[in-house]
């Protein structure tokens, strides 16, 4: 399947079908990744509230903010939590609050500086990361990740052993993901070079000696998504299509567990 960078560059990546995986991964590779980051397009590394996207995606940033803290508290209360691919800050700045002590990755310089605005100063890379954590979290981050086993490994390495590894990623089994193809906005080529099932998150991990103990629905993630995906495919915004499709991306999942993107919730066998 060819698929085009609608968001950034106009150009078109290919995705290849991993059969024992049972994931899909973007070839080619830019040598020159981060300049498919550098725009204004890429809202995750911004605050920006210009358009309805983007007050649309800072609204639900906000609401399941304090969801997430929720989540992780349900297993573990509080402790040290690092936040891969960390942004500008936002997720680290409510887990502080909360009494956690927080440490963030954030490769792209003005997320950090935007970060820091908020008093969350985070580290560009993780190679100097030396301790471990009760709790590490990659929102929307692994498939971002050119080297995906050696990222695991770097994981269980930095995850205590009694502790929770928290995992969200789009699902290329969805509803919405099958309804719009090509044009489907989780692709994200070729800012995401991996593209997930449920299959492959367990796969993946299990062999690197993690269990699957949860899965979770991102509900919002099916609207925003399907309203971004709409845009793709007619040119134009279709509001009440794009809600439409996110509905029945839902719906759907509540009957086969597919739903846009999934949180999956790790710990170390035993």
């Amino acid at each position: 399947m060819n698929i085009i960078d609608y968001s950034v560059s106009g150009e078109e990546f290919s995705l290849i079908y991993d059969k024992y995986y049972q994931l899909y991964y973007t070839t080619p590779i830019p040598k020159n990744l981060e300049k498919y980051y550098q725009s204004n397009a890429y809202i995750s590394h911004t605050d920006g509230k210009r358009g309805f996207f983007e007050k649309l995606y800072q609204w639900v940033k906000k609401y399941t903010l304090q969801r997430k803290m929720q989540l992780i508290e349900k297993y573990i209360p509080k402790g040290k939590l690092l936040d891969i691919g960390a942004g500008t800050g936002d997720f680290l700045r409510v887990a502080k609050g909360r009494g956690w002590k927080v440490m963030g990755i954030e490769p792209e310089v003005k997320a950090r500086d935007r970060a820091g605005e908020k008093g969350i100063f985070l580290q560009n890379s993780q190679d100097r990361v030396e301790e471990t954590f009760e709790v590490i979290t990659l929102w929307h981050v692994l498939e971002h990740i050119p080297n995906l086993k050696e990222e695991i490994d770097f994981l269980k390495e930095h995850l205590n052993q009694e502790g929770l590894l928290i995992i969200a990623v789009p699902n290329y089994r969805s509803r919405d993901a099958q309804y719009y193809k090509e044009y489907w906005a989780a692709y994200d080529v070729p800012r995401h070079l991996w593209h997930f099932s449920k299959e492959s998150i367990r796969l993946l991990f299990e062999e690197k000696g993690f269990e699957l103990i949860e899965i979770k629905p991102m509900f919002f993630d099916a609207f925003y998504v399907s309203l971004l995906s709409e845009k793709y495919k007619s040119g134009k915004m279709n509001f009440f299509k794009g809600f439409y499709q996110g509905f029945c991306s839902n719906l759907s999942a509540i009957c086969t567990g597919e739903y846009s993107s999934l949180i999956y919730l790790l710990k170390i066998k035993k």
